[in-house]
This record gives C-alpha cells, structure tokens and sequence, in this order.
C-alpha cells in the first residue's frame, strides 16, 4: 500500500475537519491583513480554512486525493476558497519566495527546512508545530524519525527571526502545558536572507 492510499483510507471516514493547529489559531494576530498563504502537508485542512477565514489567498498541499476532496466539500459548506493539490511534499516542496504563511502541523520531514525557509517570501510567517521526543501520551507517532529533539526547531529554523516558541516537555505540573508538542512562530528577514 502507498502512503497515499493509507492517508486516504485513514481520512475516507472523516465527517469533519477538526481544529486548526493550536500555533496558528493562538497566533493570529501576526497574519498580514492579506496574503497567499499554504497549509503543507494539509490533512483534511483546518489549517487552510481558518487561513481563508482570514482573508489569505489559501492554498493546501497533500498526497491524500480523499483528504483533498474532503476539504473541497468543507470549503465549498463555509464558502471559502481553497486551491487544494495533490502533491508529494517530500519530493515537490515550495518553489522560492511563493507564500506570505506556510503552516505545517504534524508533519516532519527534516530534509524539507532549507526548501520551506526559502519558499517564504521577505517577512513571511512560518508556523510549525509537531511532536517531540518528550511527549507525555502515546499521541503521534512513536518512530523517533518523526519526533523532534528538544529545541530541534530552533536549531533547523535558525535563518528565521523567532517570534513565538514554546516546547514545554517535562518540566514541572505535566497535567498543565502543552506538553506534546513543539510551537515555532517565525519570520523570513529578507536583509539578513536576501
């Protein structure tokens, strides 16, 4: 079985979106007015719809047809528009200077992070948020591939000016936090990045 065709039998019986990854919905406040925006490796886009919903030209990338489709079918209920493609991310990541926002959410792919800093254009956003290795429920995957090492997004996202990172693991009362993840709000300088 590909990955597409697992994707896609995994989202064939979703009924509804879910929400919008908490970086982006608890960020929004540094959105431009407008822009093109891109919702990477995009499910069945929570991300690209709240992106539409305030007023970026939302485009969202996956390899599940079904979970395109889908989406379509959300966009079309809200009447936002989305420009949806099927696409290997991994071996077709953005092209230089195309998108205002990039989110990616759940989704690691280290070989991708030179590919999507330069995808940005001058003070674009990027916001990035997935699991880590230190995460306190079996929640996401559990191949260490695709969890990150603590302070791992800070290291491949240096390039970018840090506006927001949060990556609260263990540390003290883990009935409190986001404890799952780590968060990365941050931005293309263009004198520093050209």
């Amino acid at each position: 079985m590909t990955i597409s065709n697992q994707w896609d039998k995994r989202y064939s019986s979703s009924t509804h979106t879910g929400d919008a990854c908490w970086v982006l919905a608890n960020n929004l406040h540094l959105l431009p007015p407008s822009g093109k925006s891109l919702d990477l490796a995009c499910g069945l886009g929570a991300n690209a719809l709240l992106l539409a919903e305030q007023g970026m030209d939302s485009y969202a990338w996956d390899t599940s047809a079904v979970a395109l489709e889908k989406l379509r079918g959300f966009a079309a209920e809200q009447q936002h528009s989305i420009h949806t493609e099927q696409r290997d991310v991994e071996q077709q990541p953005p092209e230089p200077n195309s998108f205002d926002i990039i989110v990616v959410s759940q989704f690691l792919y280290r070989p991708i992070f030179p590919a999507l800093i330069a995808a940005l254009k001058p003070n674009g956003l990027l916001f990035y948020q997935t699991f880590h290795q230190h995460k306190i429920d079996p929640q996401g995957p559990s191949n260490p591939d695709y969890l990150l090492a603590s302070n791992e997004l800070l290291r491949l996202l240096q390039p970018l000016e840090l506006l927001f990172y949060r990556e609260d693991g263990t540390t003290g009362n883990t009935t409190q936090g986001r404890r799952n993840c780590s968060y990365f709000v941050g931005k293309k300088n263009h004198v520093a990045l050209g």
